[in-house]
């Protein structure tokens, strides 16, 4: 199969994707690593054929160029499913990689926050409406470990207040759960939901989260300005961490979420 046939068909695999409800951040990223395949044959100035030996060299040149082992991972998957969707479709005979193992993946350790640099964190954002969204925003993904796209997606009928509760509809592969969340959280939401989202132009939406510019399209939330200055070398940690900030004082310990 040479690179113009393989082309021709990622468009009917991304149909193929789509019908199985996968999440369009899925599908780009198994269509970036079949291009990223691609442009590496025409680099090396072969044909991306989908057998063992191209696709271990492809994964070895992306580890030496840089990558992380959790990239190559991601690519060579991509090249995977491909493969085993061309052969369920008939349009190669055998898939080669169907036991293809993967790049094993490091195991990092996440630096934490502590509840003083979520403090810190949630200070800098201010009391305007977009400060009052964005401190809310942050108290529930450091509280929750819900992902970016799961707080971005949600409603008005996802949160309650009362119970504590989040309701995350579609998460990681299609799977909906609740989250709990304390009361520091709970107060920044409520202030966010009262004094700020109440008096939007656009508060009749269902979306949750408001854009700022009064267009009301949900927003991400804000990165911390110079001011903040998070404990070295931490600095890269609030994407990855998760806070119980309900333990009582002198038992409060961060968590580490499974963001996949």
């Amino acid at each position: 199969m040479n690179i113009r046939d393989i082309q021709s068909l990622l468009d009917s695999w991304q149909l193929h994707l789509s019908a199985e409800r996968k999440s369009p951040q899925t599908m780009k990223t198994y269509s970036d690593g079949v291009k990223a395949f691609i442009r590496w044959a025409e680099q090396e100035g072969c044909e991306p054929s989908l057998d063992r030996p191209p696709v271990n060299k492809f994964v070895a040149h992306l580890l030496d160029s840089g990558a992380s082992a959790a990239t190559a991972r991601s690519r060579q998957l991509a090249v995977r499913r491909f493969s085993a969707w061309l052969a369920d479709e008939g349009e190669i005979e055998v898939d080669a990689l169907a036991t293809l193992k993967p790049p094993k993946l490091d195991r990092k350790v996440i630096p934490e926050l502590d509840e003083d640099e979520l403090n810190r964190l949630a200070k800098v954002c201010g009391n305007d409406f977009r400060g009052l969204r964005d401190e809310a925003i942050i108290r529930l993904m450091a509280e929750t470990g819900m992902r970016a796209g799961e707080v971005v997606a949600m409603t008005t009928e996802d949160i309650n207040l009362r119970a504590g509760e989040a309701v995350v509809r579609r998460g990681k592969g299609g799977k909906g759960r609740t989250v709990s969340f304390g009361p520091k959280t709970g107060l920044s939401i409520d202030r966010y939901v009262r004094r700020g989202r109440s008096t939007h132009r656009m508060a009749h939406l269902p979306e949750l989260w408001l854009g700022d510019r009064q267009r009301g399209s949900p927003t991400r939330p804000c990165t911390a300005p110079s001011s903040f200055e998070p404990r070295p070398p931490a600095s890269n940690s609030s994407p990855h961490t998760c806070c119980d900030t309900r333990r009582p004082a002198g038992g409060w310990t961060p968590e580490v979420p499974s963001l996949g």
